[in-house]
């Protein structure tokens, strides 16, 4: 594989209507299998929802909260299907990401009105990272449909004196909107962005 195809492939993935990723990297994957891993790593792909069993709260699915074919709850900080041995953040970064999500919570109601929001830390070698996941689709309701899926990913590297830190921020929005209204017509809106971000 060489560079050009990669950047090809991924300059498809973002043309490709977001509502349809799934499919279209599985396409791609098909059509020249050696890229899979450097695509699966590169390619944000819309966020799944999961119930926690032991209290029933939603949460978000993604590569940040998997471990072979496990998922950690935020909520109950246990893997669906249950692994004894699955990578778990610090008993520091664990208290931290209960209050985040909390947070995170709160807001996602306040500014979404709905939706799932999840938060998953975990350790680095000099600091920790995170990701921040809200996804908001919409109820179908007057013939609209939509879906909003943000993922959020902060690396925090703590300086030698505890005082300062080194922070880098990546952010990925995708959307889609689809409405079929007599006043409107049929439209079929979606993309996605990246942007990234670093600061002392």
């Amino acid at each position: 594989m060489t560079d050009q195809q990669m950047d090809c492939a991924l300059d498809l993935m973002r043309r490709l209507p977001p509502q349809q990723i799934e499919k279209n990297l599985t396409d791609l994957i098909d059509l020249v299998p050696s890229m899979c891993d450097d695509l699966l790593s590169s390619v944000d792909q819309p966020l799944k929802i999961a119930q926690d069993k032991t209290n029933g709260k939603d949460y978000l699915l993604c590569d940040y909260n998997r471990d072979g074919d496990s998922y950690r709850s935020p909520w109950s900080n246990t893997y669906d299907p249950p692994l004894e041995d699955g990578s778990m953040p610090s008993e520091r970064l664990r208290k931290l990401e209960m209050d985040a999500n909390l947070a995170f919570d709160q807001y996602r109601e306040m500014y979404f009105e709905g939706g799932v929001s999840s938060v998953y830390l975990w350790d680095m070698d000099h600091g920790f990272a995170g990701v921040i996941l809200i996804k908001k689709a919409g109820d179908g309701s007057q013939k609209i449909k939509g879906c909003w899926d943000s993922i959020h990913v902060v690396e925090v590297i703590e300086k030698s004196s505890g005082r300062n830190a080194h922070y880098k921020l990546t952010s990925t929005a995708m959307l889609w909107l689809q409405t079929n209204k007599e006043s409107s017509g049929t439209m079929n809106l979606g993309g996605s962005l990246t942007r990234q971000v670093t600061w002392i």
